[in-house]
């Protein structure tokens, strides 16, 4: 029987996806605890958004879908979206670590569909 290995890159590419997904699911909480302007359903909706794609990216690239490029592609949208709404939150070191887990699983994402940014 061959069974397939994954590359270092794709090994990489999962561990940015889990982080990612990970952070997103405390901001969601640190957002709902914080009330006031971090409820705002658009920036709730990006969070939301990318922690389930991130963590789709995730299990498809480990099961080595065929479709894991492509998804790799949305997934890296879906983290530029909430690196940027987290940016956006100043002063506030949960929003910037959850915006950095999310650029980082975004180039992660481009390098391993083979689209630069």
């Amino acid at each position: 029987m061959h069974s397939e290995q994954m590359s270092p890159d794709m090994k990489t590419c999962v561990d940015a996806c889990l982080s990612a997904y990970s952070m997103c699911e405390e901001t969601i909480n640190h957002c709902l605890q914080q009330g006031g302007e971090y409820l705002d359903p658009a920036l709730m909706r990006t969070l939301m958004d990318c922690a389930d794609m991130t963590r789709m990216c995730a299990d498809m690239c480990m099961r080595m879908s065929p479709m894991s490029k492509d998804i790799c592609v949305m997934c890296a949208q879906a983290c530029d979206m909430a690196a940027e709404a987290c940016m956006r939150m100043k002063n506030d070191p949960q929003m910037e670590q959850c915006g950095q887990a999310c650029r980082a699983c975004a180039e992660s994402c481009r390098s391993m569909s083979g689209i630069r940014a």
